[in-house]
């Protein structure tokens, strides 16, 4: 099938498709050349990155035939929501090049901006056809509200999965502990003022760089462009 046959999001599904295949490319080379896999959470972390899109997209199809009410619509939301926040913590990665030789510090450079970039990209995707979602049933306002509130989730999802050591995995197998340590930072927010600090830092970077996204988009939409 030549790409004029394919739909602009099955095009887009292969760009983002080539790229991960370009950063685990660039990671299979380097554990080759360095017969090292320190880095191989890199490939966990992209596969992560996939969930909340391929999730967007499965709740995206229920919506056309039932109401976001419906339990399958809120099951796929909510799983959706847990696991959004693994896209955007990639970037926290780029801390694990301290731990790297200076002689392979730029490959490594490249090869952390390939995997965060891509996984970035993926979380962002997702995002945006819930949002498109939102539009389609709330005011403007409301959406982007909630798309606000959304990244700020994930912005305190990245600090409790960056400093605590959490992910999404423990709400199912340690959902005690993981609700003792929310609860005691939300009940004694002057105890942990990195807290504050982590979560605005991200909530601001992921807000402009959604911002630019959405609206990058819109202004395609508005020349007509798929």
């Amino acid at each position: 099938m030549t790409s004029k046959l394919r739909n602009p999001r099955q095009q887009f599904a292969l760009a983002l498709s080539c790229a991960t295949l370009v950063s685990v490319g660039l990671y299979a080379y380097g554990a080759l050349t360095s017969h090292s896999t320190a880095h191989s959470y890199l490939v966990w972390n992209i596969f992560l990155a996939w969930l909340p899109l391929v999730l967007a997209l499965w709740l995206d199809r229920i919506l056309k035939t039932r109401l976001w009410s419906s339990w399958q619509a809120l099951a796929v939301s909510v799983a959706w929501l847990l696991f959004l926040p693994n896209s955007f913590y990639m970037i926290s990665d780029y801390i694990h090049l301290q731990d790297v030789a200076h002689a392979n510090i730029l490959y490594d450079a490249v090869l952390f901006t390939s995997f965060i970039y891509t996984g970035v990209l993926l979380g962002f995707s997702s995002l945006y056809v819930i949002h498109l979602e939102l539009k389609k049933r709330f005011p403007s306002r409301q959406a982007s509200g909630t798309v606000g509130l959304t990244l700020l989730l994930c912005s305190f999802a990245i600090y409790i999965g960056r400093d605590l050591r959490w992910n999404s995995w423990d709400i199912l197998t340690n959902p005690g502990g993981l609700l003792f340590d929310i609860s005691d930072r939300i009940l004694h927010p002057a105890a942990y003022p990195t807290m504050f600090l982590t979560v605005a830092v991200f909530f601001i970077l992921l807000t402009s760089m959604y911002g630019l996204v959405w609206r990058g988009s819109q202004l395609l939409r508005s020349s007509g462009r798929p």
